[in-house]
């Protein structure tokens, strides 16, 4: 059996194999609110056959989303539009995971396609947030830098989304703490100039996410994983680095924390990042050996022998694949024919097997 087939178990969740549909921003929800275009988008992976399928980066509050077309589960309402997307996707063998997040400083943008620049004026921007009042482009607005009793307000809405989500059906929750959202705002010295608790130190940079995670914990069942999603560098001198990442995961092992999503950069605007296939995996590989816990790699996998070559070689346990599943949702399938490994099809698609 290939690596790539084999299935995988984290605490009571068993996938499939180790194909992880990768949380992509769609920008095409309305008030936070989940369309047809997401239960189609999502399902269609899950008919395509990925052990995993892991939502979009969803927001915790209205501020938190990255633009006014983001997903959100801060409303109950939310809810009943997400129930019927992971009921599809548990109906045709996957696994539904959700990403929480708040985008922080690189929040109240436009949706992509349409420039994303930051809008400081209009019924679709508002305040920013952050660890430290720096904006993340010269252009940008300030942020506003978090108080005490804020920092408490959003790990408290991290649970409640948490709680919701659980609701919701999804079996795994990743909590979002890289490419420069809040929480990764908080993790980099080049974005948290903070003088209490929350900033200088290492120990203190990583408080807020640690805190979080406790919050999630104490509303989430002890046997459905949480996973967590870092920039294992920021590409950038005096930034976060993986000597950084190898240290927090240490601590997230301790934690019961049961997969580290290996990403890098988006702390700053100005990094330097030559993007080559496969060009994170090795963070993935030195998280995994450093902190002794499993890893997920991400990053320009396009192939099946490049995933299992990965899987075959000890450098992470599942593989994350973004851009490669957008322009072939059935890929999976595929991979299984290229490594001569017999998967079922769905009975629809059968005739075409």
């Amino acid at each position: 059996m290939s690596e790539l087939f084999k299935p995988i178990t984290f605490k009571s969740v068993t996938l499939k194999n180790r194909i992880a549909v990768s949380p992509m921003c769609q920008y095409s929800g309305v008030n936070g609110f989940a369309t047809d275009w997401h239960l189609v988008h999502l399902g269609s992976r899950a008919v395509g056959g990925a052990g995993l399928v892991v939502q979009e980066a969803t927001a915790v509050s209205p501020e938190g989303r990255i633009t006014h077309g983001d997903l959100g589960i801060w409303n109950d309402e939310h809810i009943t539009k997400l129930r019927t997307i992971t009921d599809f996707i548990h109906a045709n063998g996957s696994v539904a995971g959700i990403q929480l997040a708040h985008a922080g400083r690189k929040a109240s943008c436009e949706k992509s396609w349409l420039g994303g620049q930051q809008l400081t004026t209009g019924e679709h921007s508002w305040q920013t947030v952050a660890a430290s009042a720096i904006p993340f482009k010269p252009t940008d607005a300030a942020p506003h830098a978090l108080t005490l009793v804020e920092i408490e307000d959003i790990i408290a809405q991290f649970a409640a989304a948490a709680a919701r989500s659980l609701q919701a059906g999804y079996k795994m929750v990743e909590i979002h703490a890289a490419h420069g959202y809040l929480i990764h705002q908080f993790l980099s010295p080049l974005s948290n100039t903070r003088q209490d608790d929350y900033g200088g130190s290492f120990e203190n940079r990583i408080r807020f996410l640690i805190q979080i995670i406790e919050a999630v914990q104490k509303v989430w069942p002890n046997n459905l994983p949480i996973f967590v999603r870092i920039s294992a560098t920021d590409w950038v001198e005096g930034g976060w680095d993986i000597n950084d990442s190898v240290q927090l995961s240490i601590i997230l092992k301790k934690m019961d924390i049961s997969l580290v999503d290996c990403s890098s950069g988006g702390a700053v605007a100005n990094a330097k990042i030559t993007a080559t296939p496969g060009f994170q995996v090795g963070f993935a590989a030195q998280v995994k050996a450093g902190a002794d816990i499993p890893t997920g790699a991400v990053g320009l996998i396009t192939t099946a022998s490049q995933a299992e070559a990965i899987l075959q070689n000890n450098q992470a346990d599942l593989i994350f694949m973004a851009r490669q599943l957008l322009r072939s949702p059935y890929w999976p399938l595929q991979a299984a024919a290229e490594l001569q490994h017999d998967v079922d099809w769905p009975p629809q698609y059968a005739r075409a097997k």
